[in-house]
């Protein structure tokens, strides 16, 4: 089941949305601050945003460019053409004015989730001079192919998916477990450690890095 934010302070425009998208089959999380919805994505990454511009607290275009890796839809009062692009070039995946059509919205809606099904299932990730083919597990800094065992290659996989978000402990384990179940709860941390161990030793540098009590990232600089 796909899982979309809605982020909007609208509550009836919320209410609605919700119902309609539940009958579709999505599972959704609703949000009605640029705030709390920033405190919601350091917890959970869903499968696509709708964003309101309007929000109380940190506004829709102060929240867009601190989403990374999720298509974002913009539904906004705003009709303004130049806006619309700004908001583009800045990252927002599509643009719909309100008041929408509901058939329309859930058009682009699949849309987008078909483009980021496919984007997912592209074999080569990279980070730097990180690179993973997620078909073969084949792992290289530079022109250095390194050993990771079954566990280490999905914990990567996750990170290099989601380059610029925290992955929470419990996220983790939820989602590398398609990959492999030997990583638990206990054990999560040596995997992460035996990782990074292995990253770092090809050129010194710390690919990964803990953020206290929360879980892991890739690391920025």
């Amino acid at each position: 089941m796909k899982t979309i934010l809605v982020i909007d302070d609208d509550i009836h425009i919320s209410n609605v949305l919700e119902e309609i998208l539940v009958k579709e089959g999505y599972k959704v999380i609703r949000a009605y601050s640029g705030t709390e919805a920033l405190l919601i994505l350091d917890r959970i990454q869903p499968d696509l945003i709708l964003l309101d511009l309007m929000l109380p607290g940190l506004n829709g275009e102060e929240v867009l460019p601190k989403i990374k890796g999720i298509p974002v839809i913009v539904v906004s009062a705003k009709i303004d053409i130049d806006n619309k692009i700004e908001l583009l070039l800045k990252g927002a995946s599509d643009y719909i004015t309100k008041p929408f059509n509901m058939k329309e919205l859930l058009a682009r809606i699949t849309v987008q989730l078909r483009r980021a099904t496919f984007v997912e299932h592209s074999p080569i990730l990279t980070y730097k001079e990180l690179k993973l083919n997620t078909d073969t597990y084949t792992v290289m800094i530079n022109d250095y192919e390194i050993k990771l065992t079954k566990t280490e290659c999905a914990l990567l996989k996750l990170l290099m998916q989601n380059p610029s978000q925290v992955m929470t402990k419990s996220l983790i384990l939820e989602r590398i477990s398609e990959d492999t179940p030997d990583c638990t709860e206990s054990s999560l941390k040596m995997h992460v450690s035996n990782l990074r161990k292995k990253l770092r030793d090809v050129n010194g540098k710390d690919y990964i890095e803990a953020v206290w009590g929360i879980g892991f990232k890739l690391r920025a600089e």
